[in-house]
């Protein structure tokens, strides 16, 4: 009776979307830094269970297509899913195994929503996040009528390379493309081993590992779109990610804390931390505090661009490095100056070595007028 309760429940067309915000309601409390061990075992978990419940769902529909197409089968065939599973076991778990998915795809993508959005910057990388909810939206579809076992190899794909993405630079140390490539690699070959055993002891040879191979194709296709964004600069640059930035007129360090000058601002404007509106022709100090995990040692880039009143185009002026070393919390602080600014627009792009845009710092140079004077903000970090 409760079963039977269980499953009734569980079959209501709102119960995916329920499952979906259920995963990602719990990583959004349970998860902390893109580099915490915990979080990362946690997440390759659920990749691995992600997979083995992909393969069930595979087998089980193909045992419902040689159920309901018997003289489609092969002289020889084996059966599909009880040469793994149990009957019995099939029965009794394939109601729960697709909540299971959504569960998993829900964690896994807030997941890396939370991660990436720290180090992505509204630019280039809002293509990437365009093809991530076309993804989530259809994998809302997953559920309704056959199995789209193509899909749900798509989607696998895509949340095996957004881990190994910042995962690796975590475990090694480094950001550089051939430790992309490395994990781009290691997911097709997840995605393809994941379809070899969907079709593996049916007995039909070669023509299984055919049809497997053109199962995984989606799979290792979206993992080559994501090679091509990466090198467009389109995916953020994970594990990196800026924790606060501002531009200022004076930038000193003492006993460990830096003291930042910047204009104060009107009476109303009690959130003003930075100079927005810079009045004067400088020095101007631009600060930056970068998130590293605790191994990686990088070098960054403050690009310094201006666009004159009436421009269309910011220019280069200035791409300054600024070695980094990772494992502080507040991130690693830094700046850069330029001592003469022209009046215009006004922005500097934290950048890795390869042009990835970190985060943008924007303001504008007016002439020195009656502005008021500078006073001083002490931030511990």
């Amino acid at each position: 009776m409760v079963l039977t309760r269980v499953r009734a429940a569980l079959a209501k067309p709102f119960m995916p979307v329920l499952f979906f915000f259920g995963g990602v309601t719990f990583d959004s409390v349970t998860l902390t830094r893109v580099d915490r061990l915990l979080d990362n075992l946690v997440l390759f978990a659920y990749l691995i269970c992600l997979g083995g419940l992909i393969v069930f769902t595979g087998r089980a529909a193909r045992a419902a297509r040689a159920a309901e197409s018997p003289g489609r089968v092969g002289e020889g065939a084996k059966p599909v899913v009880g040469s793994v599973w149990p009957a019995p076991l099939v029965s009794r778990a394939q109601p729960y195994v697709p909540h299971a998915i959504q569960f998993i795809f829900g964690s896994l993508f807030s997941a890396y929503t939370i991660f990436y959005l720290q180090s992505a910057s509204l630019t280039s990388t809002a293509v990437f996040f365009g093809l991530l909810v076309a993804l989530l939206v259809g994998n809302e579809f997953l559920h309704h009528g056959r199995v789209n076992l193509r899909l749900l190899l798509g989607l696998y794909a895509l949340v095996c390379v957004s881990f190994l993405t910042y995962f690796l630079p975590v475990l090694t140390g480094l950001m550089h493309p051939v430790v992309f490539l490395l994990g781009a690699v290691l997911s097709a070959g997840l995605v393809l081993k994941v379809a070899l055993l969907i079709h593996q002891g049916t007995g039909q040879g070669d023509a299984a590992r055919r049809e497997a191979l053109l199962a995984g194709l989606p799979g290792v296709g979206v993992v080559g779109v994501l090679v091509v964004f990466y090198f467009l600069n389109w995916i953020p640059p994970v594990p990196l990610s800026l924790q606060f930035g501002g531009i200022y007129h004076q930038v000193t360090r003492q006993d460990g804390d830096y003291r930042l000058s910047f204009e104060r601002g009107a009476w109303y404007q009690f959130w003003k931390r930075a100079d927005d509106s810079f009045h004067g022709e400088g020095p101007a100090y631009c600060f930056t505090a970068v998130f590293a995990p605790g191994r990686l040692q990088t070098t960054v880039y403050h690009h310094w661009q201006h666009r004159p009143a009436g421009g269309r185009d910011f220019a280069t002026t200035d791409r300054i490095a600024m070695p980094v070393s990772g494992g502080r919390e507040g991130g690693y602080r830094g700046s850069t100056v330029k001592q003469r600014v022209a009046p215009g627009d006004w922005r500097v792009d934290l950048e890795t070595a390869r042009g990835q845009i970190i985060g943008r710092v924007s303001f504008r140079v007016e002439e020195a007028g009656e502005e008021s004077p500078a006073e001083f903000v002490t931030i511990v970090r």
